[in-house]
């Protein structure tokens, strides 16, 4: 969630910001909602403190036996008001919050404008490429992990959720980092606690996952797959130190493995709603010509924080909203197609990477 204070002192740059991800909102009408109901406010008040004002007026001249005709006249014309405005003030408020909580994220300067086609490749490991021959627990979340992590209201129809019969509002985990997100909701950490640090390898569960395509079929389109999730609490002044920690944890794992991947700055377009700066890390796939993510490192500044509540307590006394970080440690599901195609040999087999030599107990698989 943004600072709706920040957004209106610099609306122009939020409305770059969005125009980079190719999000459309009437931003001038947002704030011109959020003026209203402010005022609607101060005068819901003001009326209030005139009702209760009135209300005792009238009682103590209806103790003292005197004519209340004009007073009671008041204080009804002044609660039917009251109603009037309280009524105004909450459907203006509504109104605003149904445009202000689906807001994405800002975006870093350095972030490509557009779509998935502005995505830019930033390097590439191990280019030449080889050649080929041709769960036992699920974690169910409630909608406020959703909000929280910025999923929701805007993309709730890309999760499952439960039959509302059973779980109300409950879903699907959709990524770890949607539950790790959350787990200091409404704390107040103190400075010396930071930075928090955590993992999961869960089941994941999207509706949008793949596509129809035909070349996208087997592991690589599953709807439900396994996946590593890192996730880090910082300071705000910690979080380029926190970026390049997960980027490079992300990295060793596909260099260590041996795996011819690209690393790729999305554009703006392409981002998650909550997230103001990610890049991939996808690995190729010789029999689709293609390359698929199989990790994404993302950084959502205070938007995730803001939505959670989640705090940091200074030595100063300040409080301050943390930042959130993450990262995947990797999607198994599409590693698995990457070594046995990136590794087979013209007959067939398959070679072992290095590092996996331990746990599989050999060097080739037959």
């Amino acid at each position: 969630m943004l600072d709706i204070k920040d957004v209106k002192n610099r609306k122009d740059y939020y409305k770059k910001c969005f125009a980079k991800r190719e999000y459309e909102v009437d931003l001038d009408k947002m704030l011109a909602l959020y003026d209203k109901a402010n005022k609607l406010k101060q005068e819901e008040e003001v009326l209030l403190a005139q009702k209760n004002k009135g209300a005792k007026e009238f009682e103590l001249a209806k103790r003292n036996g005197q004519d209340v005709t004009a007073l009671q006249e008041k204080l009804r014309e002044n609660t039917r008001r009251a109603a009037e405005l309280t009524k105004e003030h909450n459907e203006t408020l509504e109104e605003f919050n149904k445009l202000y909580f689906a807001l994405p994220n800002i975006v870093t300067e350095n972030t490509p404008a557009g779509g998935k086609e502005n995505n830019l490749v930033l390097r590439e490991f191990k280019k030449s490429q080889p050649s080929i021959l041709s769960q036992k627990h699920i974690y169910i979340l409630k909608y406020d992990c959703g909000f929280g992590a910025g999923q929701f209201p805007k993309f709730a129809n890309e999760d499952y959720f439960i039959d509302k019969k059973f779980l109300p509002n409950n879903f699907l985990l959709p990524t770890a980092e949607t539950a790790l997100v959350n787990l200091h909701r409404g704390e107040i950490l103190k400075e010396e606690e930071l930075p928090k640090k955590y993992f999961a390898y869960t089941p994941c569960f999207r509706i949008e996952a793949g596509s129809n395509r035909p070349e996208e079929k087997g592991m690589i389109r599953g709807h439900q797959f396994n996946k590593v999730e890192m996730v880090e609490y910082v300071l705000p002044e910690d979080n380029e130190r926190a970026w390049n920690e997960l980027l490079g944890k992300a990295e060793r794992i596909v260099q260590k493995l041996g795996l011819h991947y690209r690393l790729v700055q999305l554009a703006g377009g392409d981002y998650a709603h909550g997230m103001a700066q990610t890049w991939d890390i996808e690995i190729y796939i010789p029999s689709m010509n293609r390359y698929t993510e199989v990790s994404s490192i993302s950084t959502a500044f205070d938007y995730q924080a803001r939505r959670t509540n989640t705090r940091v307590l200074r030595k100063d006394g300040k409080k301050d909203y943390v930042f959130t970080l993450n990262a995947s440690g990797i999607a198994t599901s599409r590693i698995f197609p990457a070594i046995l195609e990136q590794y087979q040999n013209p007959d067939g087999t398959v070679t072992v990477p290095n590092v996996l030599v331990p746990y599989l107990g050999c060097k080739v698989l037959k």
